[in-house]
């Protein structure tokens, strides 16, 4: 979003008029909070009021909030003082475009929370491994004492932390590119990005607007703040944060400037002059590795003390759906990956594999380029299975590279790539697409 349309705003509550789009959980935990401040709200969504939850629509009736179900109406969007949107509107839509040529402001349900919290924020994104490290880090802080609220886009808004009048030590939240679209005064004490591959090019115009959405996570941090970034990332290499704020790097393949590293089988960590046995970590791939050199990192930037860090790397066991050994049949083993999806994700998966193996892809089509999960698969891939939108596409990229078969579903494509494996090999679902 061009925030010379969208100056930056701080929301006077009680009786503005708010207007939030969209009622999916943060759209409902937004129109509570902001209904229970004394503002009057309207709860605009596409959907009609038969497929929304019905207790959640009596709940806001009861608190005063005015509900327009089944379409949106351009003159709710005009008569708003400001305007809260849910992660998955589309800014581009023709009611959003006229409410910023009127000046309205419009910020997104993250924007609203943060201007209203005073706890120390740690944010977290990166266009793969953000649930993994967010969770991490709420574990380590929990394991160092402290209480944590956990959550933006991975499930819990943070208006539910406000709405819920918590008090917590901390907050560690994921936010997602379509959280940072409609950032403004958003400034955590701590920023992390993990990496920075193409994803959602169907809904932006291309790659460097989605590169840019990304690094907005850290616009507003100054001295007193810092910023973590990985240094084995193409585009954030040559990263520069604001300011005065603390710039710290971390990265599997250099030393010079980086201050987490992996040497002679520990993790060295420069900023907290201490060492971390990782041998005990039970997640694989050099992208979980590259996880945890950044969680490790923020625990020193938090001063934590290195035992509550030890703990967590011991006892942290990842997240279901990503590189989830699920069952061995006759000798093949089976993978669940299916949060993997885009192309960088699935690159990865198939990287953590030695094995011979077999792939299960496809999904929603997002705008993708397959090449380089192409030229991924030239090593250990010994066939394929592709399924949905993308099937026909991927087919297309993999033609003459490896044996592969188009499925129905789900179930025929387990089936399909089991009669391609033999004792021994993988069965990987890891979709590269959106489901």
């Amino acid at each position: 979003m061009d925030n010379a349309q969208n100056p930056k705003s701080h929301l006077n509550i009680p009786g503005s008029r708010s207007l939030v789009v969209g009622l999916g959980t943060s759209g409902y935990w937004a129109a509570r909070w902001l209904a229970e401040e004394g503002a009057s709200v309207t709860v605009t969504d596409i959907k009609e009021a038969s497929q929304l939850d019905p207790d959640i629509l009596e709940e806001l009736r009861d608190l005063g909030v005015t509900l327009e179900t089944g379409g949106h109406h351009q003159e709710t969007f005009l008569n708003a003082d400001t305007i809260v949107l849910s992660p998955g509107a589309p800014l581009e839509t023709p009611f959003i475009q006229a409410a910023l040529q009127k000046k309205i402001p419009i910020m997104g349900e993250m924007e609203l929370a943060a201007q209203h919290v005073s706890t120390p924020m740690i944010a977290v994104t990166g266009t793969n491994g953000k649930t993994t490290v967010t969770t991490f880090l709420g574990q380590m802080l929990e394991n160092a004492g402290y209480d944590v609220f956990v959550g933006g886009n991975i499930g819990t808004p943070l208006t539910a932390y406000l709405a819920q009048r918590k008090k917590a030590d901390y907050l560690v939240v994921e936010i997602s590119s379509f959280q940072l679209d409609t950032i403004q005064r958003f400034n955590p004490e701590i920023s992390i990005i993990l990496n920075i591959s193409p994803d959602h090019l169907d809904r932006y115009a291309d790659y460097q607007a989605y590169i840019q959405s990304k690094l907005k996570i850290f616009e507003n941090q100054g001295p007193g703040q810092t910023v973590i970034l990985n240094a084995d990332d193409p585009v954030l290499q040559n990263v520069t944060p604001p300011k005065g704020a603390t710039l710290l790097r971390y990265g599997l393949k250099q030393r010079d400037g980086i201050h987490a590293f992996i040497e002679k089988g520990q993790i060295s960590d420069i900023i907290g002059k201490t060492h971390f046995n990782f041998r005990t970590f039970s997640l694989s791939g050099s992208h979980n590795l590259e996880n945890l050199l950044a969680v490790v990192l923020a625990g020193s930037a938090l001063d934590l003390a290195s035992a509550p860090i030890q703990k967590t790397i011991d006892e942290f066991k990842g997240l279901p759906n990503r590189l989830e050994y699920t069952y061995r049949v006759n000798g093949i083993r089976f993978y669940n990956d299916s949060k993997a999806t885009n192309v960088d994700a699935a690159i990865r998966a198939v990287e953590s594999f030695d094995d011979p193996l077999v792939l299960i892809a496809g999904g929603r089509h997002k705008g993708s380029n397959y090449q380089p999960l192409v030229q991924a698969c030239r090593g250990n891939v010994k066939g394929a299975v592709f399924m949905g939108e993308a099937a026909s596409l991927l087919a297309e990229a993999f033609a003459d590279e490896i044996p592969f078969s188009l499925a129905d579903d789900m179930h025929d494509a387990v089936s399909r790539a089991y009669n391609l494996a033999q004792s021994g090999d993988i069965v990987l679902l890891s979709p590269a697409c959106a489901s």
